[in-house]
């Protein structure tokens, strides 16, 4: 039986990484309208904080990357995890609120819904694209699911899960043009983003492929331009050591944290499979999407996803909306042609009328979907 709860209504909300304290802070915003009297408690950063957040500690102590340093700090981690739970067991609260962070905030669900707490994860878990055995595992931790994307929904209802699709914080937030085209190049110049992934594996691999498609481009007779935004400072390094051996003495501006900019700067984006790709749309930008991995590592992969298109833009129009150079279609001399392609200006106004239309299915205000969802599973 669920412990008897207190008034005011209290959330506990656990965010272990910066983008889930974006969404957290839109996230309370749109629930103090709903309870203005309620208290929010738990895990976020600064915008959380900003928000209403009485932050039992900050994103800095989740803070791991890679493979070895998560088992370096699996006492912390347990830590945290095991006081993270005993101190929501004693607030009471209306319901634990999880944002992204899966595995940790899946289990912490987990524990706490078998103490009769109810349990809300925020950011589906990609069990549309692998691993959809996940899904028995969050039927038992989780009873609510609040999902960025509409396709999730059928998922989550197939296997009986509560859930509701609730938009996406950037389509609510990034525009691009909608009807007229004019910024598209006329003449053989070329202002070019090229996005190689946040992973240092990815930069590794996608660096010369750019740069060989920059090559081919000047062949076709076009001065190219280069923008290349790091996702973080960490990476900027690594990509300064890759331009001589890829783009020797060409015209690359690098810069750090600033993707959004660079792409709204850009007459096309070429980019890595990834949510970039889905920004790049909501912009209203050209793009071509492009991955490669290694061999051995590209045969897992297929193993073990199951989808027919790769970029969320076309998972989410159900048609090959933009270009995918996948694994061996990824060549320079291919991939060129495709930017040509994707700069046709009939074609790309046509393209705008699709993305405008996935843009306002995306636009879904929090208030009309999260919020009512959230208070008909507490109330």
């Amino acid at each position: 039986m669920a412990p008897p709860r207190i008034n005011p209504v209290r959330f506990v909300l656990v965010a272990g990484e910066a983008s889930g304290d974006r969404l957290g802070a839109a996230l309370i915003s749109a629930l103090k309208a709903r309870f203005p009297e309620a208290e929010f408690v738990g895990v976020g950063g600064a915008e959380m904080e900003a928000a209403g957040l009485d932050a039992w500690f900050g994103l800095d102590a989740f803070s791991v990357n890679g493979f070895v340093e998560p088992l370096l700090k699996l006492p912390s981690l347990l830590s945290r995890f095991f006081e993270l739970k005993r101190r929501t067991i004693s607030v009471r609260p209306a319901c634990f609120i999880g944002i992204d962070f899966n595995v940790f905030n899946l289990l912490l669900a987990g524990t706490l819904k078998r103490q009769g707490i109810k349990t809300v994860h925020y950011v589906s878990p990609s069990v549309w694209a692998w691993r959809q055995g996940r899904i028995r595992r969050i039927k038992r931790n989780v009873d609510l699911m609040l999902c960025l994307y509409p396709f999730e929904i059928d998922i989550y209802r197939d296997h009986g899960i509560l859930c509701e699709f609730v938009g996406h914080p950037q389509a609510r937030r990034l525009h691009g043009p909608s009807e007229r085209v004019d910024w598209l190049p006329t003449k053989p110049t070329l202002t070019l983003a090229c996005l190689p992934g946040s992973r240092r594996s990815e930069i590794a691999s996608m660096m010369p492929l750019f740069a060989g498609t920059v090559s081919d481009l000047e062949h076709k007779g076009y001065d190219v331009r280069v923008l290349i935004p790091a996702p973080r400072e960490s990476l900027r390094s690594d990509i300064e050591r890759l331009l001589p051996s890829t783009f020797g003495t060409r015209r690359v501006t690098l810069t750090v944290g600033d993707a959004e900019d660079v792409m709204r700067d850009a007459d096309c984006v070429l980019v890595n499979a990834g949510t970039a790709a889905l920004e790049a749309m909501l912009l209203g930008k050209p793009m071509v999407v492009v991955y490669q991995l290694g061999a051995l590592t590209y045969r897992l992969v297929k193993t073990l996803v199951r989808l027919e298109r790769f970029s969320l833009p076309n998972i989410l129009s159900g048609e090959e909306l933009i270009e995918e150079f996948i694994q061996d279609e990824a060549r320079p001399q291919a991939i060129s042609e495709g930017i040509l392609r994707a700069l046709d200006r009939d074609a790309h106004e046509r393209r705008l009328k699709v993305f405008d239309a996935i843009r306002a299915d995306l636009s879904k205000p929090l208030e009309e979907g999260a919020v009512p969802a959230i208070s008909a599973l507490i109330e």
